[in-house]
């Protein structure tokens, strides 16, 4: 099976031929990363896009990162794969201009992302949180409207190692100490394509506020009431995507703008506008470090 490979780091190469990560006995650590891909909508025959998030890197940092992203080839159709803000954020590593280097994709809906670097100071590594990757794509020309399509974070579909026969079913997320594989937990967190526009896809409501909320934003009238506090991306919950939306949306305005039901849920912390203050408040609730907002 060939999968559309993204390598970013000058050992990447190498763990992809030889599963480097694998082939070291691993040593399992408790702590627990968290891989997320977002939720978004689409029309049939139009454009899409997802981000793939980590979140809950241990403060070691991550070496290297190794898992797959599958989707349904019949309802979606992936055009496009970019490196994100956090994939980028490893320094002095000398293969970094090379990067990233994108292979075929797989006609199975399975596509393989593989990140790692040579830099051996931990200092340098993977840390933080932020958007991993973005995918776009578009929606297939028959897709039934409230038709929602899963975007699955999986192990990497591989042998455990070249030759070995035996089909990996773990993910690699962590790093080398003294030769040993070192090899965090990982939460992955599904995201999807919902196919239809907001007028047309059926969605539940929770609250009486929420519908007042949404008939006043589609008749163009007033600023819609908060719906759910700190809900930016508008899915229906709270989470760090919500603060990687903000800071998008304040970085690239054109290209990121929140809906208005977004600026109002995301503005936390009462300031009269979208800041990187609202994110910062948002990623301190995902992260535990505040009880609400």
């Amino acid at each position: 099976m060939k999968t559309k490979k993204i390598v970013i780091g000058a050992m990447a190469a190498a763990m992809l031929s030889l599963s480097v990560c694998s082939i070291a006995p691993a040593v399992a650590a408790d702590e627990t990363v968290q891989i997320s891909a977002s939720q978004t909508r689409a029309e049939a025959g139009k454009e899409f896009t997802v981000e793939v998030s980590l979140s809950d890197i241990p403060s070691t940092g991550l070496q290297c990162c190794n898992f797959a992203i599958e989707y349904d080839s019949k309802v979606l159709k992936i055009t496009d794969i970019k490196a994100g803000t956090l994939a980028g954020s490893v320094s002095g590593d000398s293969s970094s201009s090379m990067l990233p280097n994108f292979g075929n994709y797989s006609a199975e809906g399975l596509i393989s992302v593989a990140w790692s670097t040579s830099v051996d100071d931990s200092s340098k590594w993977l840390k933080g949180e932020g958007t991993f990757v973005t995918i776009s794509g578009t929606v297939a020309n028959d897709a039934a409207d409230g038709t929602v399509s899963k975007i699955n974070i999986v192990p990497t579909d591989r042998e455990t190692f070249s030759g070995s026969g035996v089909q990996n079913d773990e993910f690699d997320c962590g790093y080398l100490k003294d030769g040993v594989k070192v090899n965090f937990n990982v939460k992955a967190n599904a995201g999807s394509v919902t196919i239809g526009s907001e007028s047309t896809t059926t969605t539940t409501v929770t609250t009486e506020a929420t519908t007042t909320a949404a008939t006043t934003t589609q008749q163009g009238g007033s600023t819609p009431e908060v719906s759910l506090k700190g809900d930016a991306n508008v899915d229906g919950k709270v989470t760090v995507a919500d603060a990687v939306a903000i800071l998008q949306s304040i970085a690239n305005q054109d290209k990121y703008a929140l809906k208005p039901q977004g600026k109002v849920n995301g503005d936390v912390d009462g300031a009269g506008g979208i800041t990187a203050n609202d994110a910062l408040m948002i990623q301190k609730l995902d992260a535990g470090a505040i009880s609400s907002l």
